[in-house]
């Protein structure tokens, strides 16, 4: 059977997330230049912009894939594949439920750091330890409907709305630790391995990156989003991210400043006058904190000498 391998970083911010810096159009430009085959724009708790980009993914050679990174009550999640905003601060495990019902997957970023809204390991749903121990057992939770038929109560089973893959590699965390525990759970509870850059700017788009095998396709330019899910689900992936450079990292560094100069050249001066407004904004916003705290500082000591 034919199969090919896309290369794919599934977590990145653009200037649709509060804390985001680049538009779409330049973070995909930039993914195709260093050699990715798609991006997932996973801003936080809006999708606006990510599904702007994967329609115009194809304009850059890209396979355009729509995500989302939801705050849910216990921490982030990643909403890969769908094209709605999940409902915000509910539990993890309904989230994970609700991205499942519209044909996504489930993505833990960054789990166990809770800095970064990580979430915790006793809220992941993970498979029920008892599974397997005996024939004919399932993973499944037993829930009494209360009806009464031939001699007693009735059951149903209710399957426990397990997440698809683990970010067992985000290339904000360089220490290590993190990562590693990342890994140890994805290895103790069968789950697949996704590697992400959690880019928030141009030159760290792609500075780790998952490697996809879809079968049955003759080339990347045949693959569509549905095999990038299905294969994340099947667990055929490969993380890519070290403290050293990755293969693609040369050109991270060089052609990320040309790029934006260029990038914003083309788009012309509107953007760039918006850009000098929000820049005049934010300084004098700054100054005016500065002179609030030099103030509030004169008056503590000016309190001690008196």
């Amino acid at each position: 059977m034919s199969r090919v391998t896309v290369s794919i970083d599934p977590h990145v911010h653009s200037d649709d997330s509060y804390d985001g810096h680049e538009p779409v159009e330049l973070i995909l430009e930039h993914a195709a230049e260093i050699g990715l085959d798609a991006v997932v724009i996973t801003d936080h708790d809006v999708i606006g912009e990510s599904k702007r980009a994967a329609e115009i993914a194809d304009e850059y050679g890209l396979i355009g894939v729509p995500g989302v990174e939801v705050s849910t009550a216990h921490g982030h999640l990643l909403a890969v594949g769908v094209e709605r905003m999940p409902p915000r601060r509910r539990p993890y495990d309904e989230t994970v439920a609700w991205i499942h019902e519209r044909g996504g997957v489930a993505i833990v970023p960054h789990p166990f750091q809770r800095s970064r809204h990580g979430v915790r390991e006793r809220n992941i749903p993970v498979p029920d330890p008892a599974e397997g121990e005996g024939e004919g057992e399932a993973n499944d939770e037993i829930v009494d409907t209360g009806e009464v038929g031939d001699g007693g109560a009735t059951a149903e089973t209710v399957e426990t709305p397990e997440v698809d893959a683990i970010e067992v590699f985000n290339a904000w965390l360089f220490t290590g630790y993190r990562n590693r525990r990342a890994r140890r759970f994805a290895a103790e509870h069968g789950y697949p391995g996704i590697a992400a850059s959690d880019a928030h700017r141009l030159e760290y788009v792609g500075r780790a990156f998952t490697e996809v095998e879809i079968e049955g396709r003759e080339s990347v330019d045949a693959v569509t989003a549905d095999d990038v899910l299905d294969a994340i689900r099947n667990g055929t992936t490969r993380v890519d991210g070290r403290r050293a450079p990755v293969p693609m990292a040369a050109k991270h560094y060089a052609g990320a400043a040309g790029r934006k100069s260029g990038y914003y050249a083309r788009t012309g001066a509107v953007r760039s006058a918006t850009a000098a407004h929000r820049g005049v904004a934010e300084a004098v916003s700054t100054a005016r904190v500065a002179v609030s705290q030099g103030a509030h500082r004169t008056a503590r000591v000016l309190s001690w000498v008196i």
